[in-house]
């Protein structure tokens, strides 16, 4: 078994974070291109806790070895499993992740957490990501270690792309969601003036 993981600081606010989340897929992010399908199968909300729940499949489409592809199966569309929570008590997002696709062969299991830092916590968010790999195929260890080595070696390049995709999404949100403050802003102003001419 391989482990990967990794931290970073966005710095925006978790509420923008965690909003900006469910668009980290979207035109904005051109960085997630190989991400071809999110499909929702379940939300819902614990009317106790308050924590949102959902799970979603995501199809993924990438260029593999072909070493990797003959030994996986050759497609090149894999599925990923996620359950996520959000708990704005807290102020935590966690999302569970697995391979669907060549679970026979290889285990990835991924957990991201985002969560105001610490040092800032009005202001950034923290991001862990942890992954744990492990090849299931039998025989020789030398093919077991070079499967796990280019997962990890793969999970480090998506994820560093992932995070440049992301802050191009977070921009992108802020600048939109700005303007349309600022448009409303402007309409209840004139309303107001409105008002007062009467």
């Amino acid at each position: 078994m391989k482990v990967f993981e990794s931290d970073y600081t966005f710095n925006y606010p978790w509420e923008e974070v965690s909003t900006a989340n469910w668009r980290k897929y979207c035109p904005w992010n051109d960085k997630s291109t190989h991400v071809i399908a999110v499909d929702t199968l379940s939300r819902d909300v614990d009317p106790e806790s308050g924590i949102l729940r959902t799970e979603r499949l995501i199809t993924c489409r990438q260029a593999i070895p072909k070493w990797v592809g003959a030994l996986l199966g050759g497609e090149s569309a894999s599925h990923v499993y996620e359950i996520s929570y959000v708990d704005p008590k807290s102020k935590k997002v966690t999302m569970c992740s697995t391979n669907l696709s060549w679970s026979s062969t290889l285990s990835v299991r991924e957990t991201v957490v985002y969560q105001p830092s610490e040092s800032a916590p009005e202001s950034m968010t923290q991001f862990r990501q942890g992954a744990q790999i492990t090849a299931l195929c039998g025989g020789w260890q030398k093919l077991r270690n070079r499967i796990e080595d280019f997962t990890v070696e793969r999970f480090d390049q998506n994820a560093q792309r992932g995070r440049e995709g992301f802050e191009a999404v977070l921009e992108m949100s802020r600048r939109v969601f700005g303007e349309q403050k600022e448009q409303e802003r402007q309409e209840r102003q004139e309303q107001q003036e409105e008002q007062r001419q009467r």
